[in-house]
């Protein structure tokens, strides 16, 4: 008789922070505005369902208030890390066989994706669109990709 491994399967949910307040543009840390930590509260209500075992943002106000409902939901810590200094293969065998949020921006998400599909798929994403859902599915080493609006 075969016996059959069960496939490896890992899932990445990639999201951008929600709307920030741009009333002082010298703020390069900003919070989110109310129209953001609504946005905030509907990730995590579009999460519920889902069983996610880790949580990554970026250490800024903007991503941390967006991943901190979701966060706080699910009883999962945000773990923070850095896109400029990441390492994308240790990223992927850390999190081997979860289900992982990770917050991020309009240019280091889309990029992160790219890193994680292997190719250059995506292009920095508009700076009003706050509400792309990325989902790359690893099965067996094999990514795929989707890319869905959440309004």
């Amino acid at each position: 008789m075969e016996i059959t491994e069960d496939p490896v399967i890992s899932t990445f949910y990639f999201i951008r922070h929600a709307e920030k307040d741009r009333t002082d543009p010298e703020n390069k840390d900003p919070e989110l505005n109310q129209d953001g930590l609504n946005r905030a509260i509907r990730w995590a209500e579009v999460f519920d369902p889902i069983d996610l075992d880790a949580v990554y943002s970026t250490n800024y106000e903007r991503t941390s208030m967006t991943a901190a409902p979701t966060s706080v939901k699910k009883n999962i810590p945000i773990k923070y890390y850095d896109p400029t200094s990441l390492d994308i293969e240790a990223f992927k065998s850390s999190n081997e066989r979860l289900s992982v949020l990770v917050v991020g921006h309009s240019n280091t998400t889309p990029d992160f994706v790219n890193k994680m599909l292997g190719i250059d798929k995506y292009q920095s994403m508009d700076d009003t669109d706050n509400s792309s859902l990325f989902i790359i599915r690893i099965i067996d080493g094999e990514a795929t990709d989707l890319r869905l609006q959440i309004d």
